[in-house]
């Protein structure tokens, strides 16, 4: 056991905490939002954007870093402009956009050969991969998005529940749906290096659906979904550790067995209440 805590004095695992923490506030944030608007995919179709870029900064010999998040924010950027101009509803648009990001990127790997980089590190995450400049940046972008959930929050309640009402209202929709778009590309960019392409979608969607189940208000909604999305993500990686499983599948399934517990508890709770009555 001493052994097992001494783990967390190395540099990589405190980095890696670090950024794990500061992406589930991002993440568990904007999901609050995302989920109620019904856009809680355009994460799944960003992380499939991103895989598209993480191949192009690889035949570029660039930083992953910055290469992705460019590439990620303009389309989240034209998701909102097809779903607005277009008339393709979102989740077309975000199908439209990842399947064709994810094909690109599959052509441009099987085109290029000498990789020498791990491509399941990045669909899976790895927290070797976790560098300084990632930590300051999601620590950043964790800030950013915090004050602006507070500094917004009347705009954003309105726009979540009634996007037709908080028009009438002067709000500038428009903007805040791209700012929620880019906000969601930098934060699905960073939690690739500790979960990866292909979970990062989950740390969005999940905290807010298990929060749904156990508040009622929409601001104890986020509260509680940003307090289970951190719990989660320091158990997923005690458990990771103890047992030498992959950190962000870890945390991913335990996010699943939270909401199947809290879910099936729910409804035993209510069935066993009506046969009482």
């Amino acid at each position: 056991m001493p052994d097992f805590f001494l783990l967390f004095t190395y540099p990589f695992v405190i980095r890696a905490l670090i950024v794990g923490i500061a992406v589930a506030i991002s993440s568990s944030s904007l999901g609050s939002f995302l989920v109620l608007k019904k856009y809680s995919m355009i994460g799944d179709g960003l992380a499939h954007v991103s895989f598209m870029a993480i191949a192009v900064a690889l035949v570029l010999n660039q930083s992953i870093l910055w290469i992705s998040i460019p590439i990620v924010s303009v389309a989240s950027i034209i998701i909102m402009r097809l779903n607005e101009n277009a008339n393709i509803h979102g989740d077309a648009a975000i199908g439209l956009i990842s399947s064709f990001s994810i094909a690109i990127g599959t052509i441009i790997i099987s085109m290029t050969k000498g990789f020498n980089i791990d491509i399941d590190s990045y669909l899976f995450g790895s927290i070797l991969l976790i560098q300084n400049a990632d930590v300051i940046l999601a620590i950043v972008v964790a800030v950013t998005i915090a004050t602006l959930v507070i500094l917004f929050y009347p705009q954003l309640f309105m726009m979540t529940f009634d996007e037709e009402f908080a028009r009438v209202n002067k709000i500038k929709t428009k903007y805040f749906n791209y700012l929620l778009a880019v906000l969601t590309a930098v934060t699905i960019i960073i939690g690739i290096r500790a979960v990866g392409t292909l979970l990062i979608s989950s740390l969005i969607i999940f905290p807010t659906i298990i929060a749904l189940q156990v508040t009622r208000g929409f601001k104890s909604t986020i509260i509680t979904s940003v307090l289970i999305s951190i719990a989660l993500i320091i158990l997923g990686f005690i458990v990771s550790f103890a047992f030498d499983w992959p950190t962000g599948s870890t945390i991913v399934v335990l996010n699943g067995i939270t909401f199947l517990v809290i879910y099936l508890f729910k409804n035993l709770s209510m069935m066993t209440l009506r046969r009482a009555h």
